[in-house]
């Protein structure tokens, strides 16, 4: 089916507009490369260094300076569920990457953190900071320059961004993103937050919570509800950096295995040695970007990846704001009911028909590019799969099934959820702010209400518990935004919003902080951008202003006179507390360069011209000795 108009006119808008950044990363990722192995740049002191305590047939196969040698870049720890599987995947990755002929070494670590954990606690704080501080570690792993290919172990939250971020500033380097899976099903998500808003109301108590909290997050693997870590894996898939359908099989089983030793075995043989090079600068492109949206939209994702994506597509040296999701979520369709947007978790959804039936829906439907280059070579269309196990132990793949097996989970282009990709964007005289309606019933997503200001999230909590917010009003949490305090997720506020949603209330939530993917079913107007330490409106409104939020029309003002509202002065707050504990001190550098929501919410800038004076490596060879060696330097001398 031909493209449709406005993916097709919204991304040349991207290409257009990308054009002196893109070409400038691209100069970057060109100079990186040199003829040969990458470690062929390094005299041999450097190398020695580099391999001294590696098994003696993988030293010799270094030294041969023939063999590609493939990074890992591992976010494992044992605390995070998600994560706590990467323990083992090494030794199956180096053990298949000498199966055809190759070398792995575990290039470093990343830092991950889980927001289920630091909810609502001050070491939120840091969460969105820790994306930038992934990507310069993986940088810091990489920057030995001994590897040809990278494989990413990643799932979570921040995670995953920071390692593509990272990855594409080596973006001449292939690489693979390697996921860990989801956990089995536990408790409903549903019944999950049943408990939660009970505990809320005082009607059960922290034993009961605890309790229906262990028996949804009860073993290894990722969250089965649809927040931002499934809205990660979902979206690799579709940008064409996994292998095919991996994102959810579940850990510690044999396909899983198996899916992790081939996924070390393609990025051994895309190196600039095989004659299938493949990097991941030229995979991550314009096209590819907005795929990536279309992919979040027509699954109901997370919003943190309007800041995510828009800061990966950055270290692309590619521009996208919030006008290119607005402009494509009128028109991609809702293909799935994943919690919180509907009843199912990951693992239903994947035996639904999962990614494979996904992408071939959304290609049949001309709503994502097909002709796009991948892990798997050039077209989109060879993700159209899902694996399987076969009798010798390995992966192998057959065409994604031809008809969804459960349509209350994912249905066809043609039978959507809805007709819209369920995320908007709202601006007025308050500034400019995504609202996700996919999980929000349509009376709930027009409210016009006086507004009640809170300056952190603990006083909207003594609010709501000393039962002084029975009625309808509008949050204003303001002193969210990155600059302020790093841009938090406040979703511990949504059991007490929905509580007072149900008992009839009409509310609504507007904050220039973030919310966690597994918000949903309270309108909320977040990410405002500018934020009040930038000069954001938000700094305006006053207790008792009217706000209207309108996600049919677009529209987030505060129903002020024109003359009162200029008159008034922005306010301001100590914020000197949020500075310093658990950490946040060491932060403050972020906290003064980091970038507004829309662009990102990050620290790093556009990718600029390279320096003419300024070599990174001299990529020539001379004679036949290696380049950038002792040897060739003695040659050139």
């Amino acid at each position: 089916m031909a493209l449709h108009p406005v993916v097709e006119s919204v991304t040349a808008r991207i290409i257009a507009r990308s054009r002196p950044s893109r070409g400038a990363y691209l100069a970057h990722l060109d100079a990186a490369r040199i003829q040969g192995v990458q470690r062929g740049a390094l005299s041999c002191t450097n190398l020695a260094h580099g391999f001294a305590a590696f098994p003696a047939n993988d030293k010799l196969s270094l030294k041969e300076y023939k063999k590609p040698s493939v990074a890992i870049v591992s976010s494992y720890n044992d605390m995070l569920s998600a994560h706590q599987p990467f323990e083992g995947f090494p030794q199956i990755i180096k053990q298949a990457v000498r199966e055809v002929g190759a070398v792995a070494q575990f290039a470093g670590g990343v830092p991950a953190m889980c927001d289920g954990v630091t909810q609502g606690q001050p070491g939120m704080e840091l969460s969105l900071f820790s994306r930038d501080t992934i990507a310069m570690s993986t940088a810091v792993a990489l920057s030995h320059n001994m590897f040809d290919a990278a494989l990413y172990l990643g799932v979570c939250d921040k995670i995953v961004p920071g390692l593509l971020i990272g990855a594409l500033h080596f973006g001449h380097l292939p690489a693979v993103f390697v996921p860990a899976g989801p956990m089995t099903s536990g408790l409903s998500n549903q019944e999950k937050a049943k408990v939660r808003q009970l505990y809320a109301q005082g009607k059960a108590t922290r034993e009961d919570l605890l309790e229906g909290e262990s028996k949804a997050y009860h073993g290894a693997g990722t969250c089965t509800f649809y927040g931002t870590a499934n809205s990660n894996q979902m979206l690799m898939e579709v940008m064409g950096l996994h292998l095919p359908g991996a994102a959810f099989i579940t850990p510690n089983t044999p396909l899983r295995d198996a899916l992790t030793k081939a996924a070390a075995q393609r990025a051994a043989v895309i190196t600039a040695q095989s004659g299938s090079y493949l990097p991941v600068g030229h995979i991550v492109d314009e096209k590819c970007i907005v795929n990536a949206v279309v992919g979040l939209l027509a699954t109901g994702g997370s919003t943190n990846h309007t800041l995510h994506l828009v800061a990966i597509a950055k270290a692309a040296g590619i521009v996208i704001d919030w006008n290119d999701f607005n402009e494509l979520s009128a028109i991609v369709p809702m293909l799935t009911r994943i919690y919180p947007n509907g009843d199912a978790d990951v693992n239903h959804f994947h035996a639904a028909g999962g990614t494979g039936y996904l992408i071939r829906e959304l290609l049949d439907a001309g709503l994502l590019h097909e002709d796009v280059n991948t892990i798997l070579g050039h077209g989109l269309r060879a993700h159209c799969m899902e694996p399987f196990l076969g009798e010798d132990g390995k992966v192998f793949w057959k065409d994604a099934p031809a008809a969804s097996a459960d349509e209350n989970v994912l249905r066809p282009a043609s039978n959507p959820f809805a007709p819209d990709g369920g995320m908007v964007l709202v601006a007025g005289n308050l500034g400019r702010a995504v609202m996700k309606v996919s999980a929000v019933k349509p009376q709930h997503r027009t409210v016009e209400a006086p507004a009640l200001v809170f300056n952190s999230q603990e006083d909207f909590m003594a609010a709501y518990k000393a039962g002084t917010l029975d009625r309808d009003f509008v949050a204003v949490l303001r002193f969210q935004g990155p600059r302020a305090n790093g841009m938090p997720e406040l979703h511990a506020l949504t059991p007490a919003l929905a509580n007072l949603q149900d008992a009839g209330r009409h509310v609504a939530l507007v904050t220039d902080g973030r919310m966690s993917g597994a918000s949903g079913k309270v309108p909320a107007a977040i990410h405002v951008s500018p934020e009040i330490l930038a000069g954001g409106p938000l700094g305006l409104v006053r207790d008792g202003d009217i706000i209207r939020l309108d996600a049919f029309t677009g529209v987030l003002e505060a129903l002020v006179p024109a003359d009162v509202w200029h008159a008034r002065a922005l306010v301001t707050a100590d914020l000197s507390p949020n500075h310093v504990g658990m950490g946040r001190e060491l932060f403050s550098m972020f906290r003064s360069t980091v970038s507004a929501a829309e662009e990102g919410a990050t620290t790093f800038g556009l990718p600029s011209p390279i320096p003419t004076t300024v070599a990174l490596h001299d990529a020539d060879n001379v004679g036949d000795t290696v380049p950038g060696s002792d040897e060739d330097f003695l040659a050139r001398k």
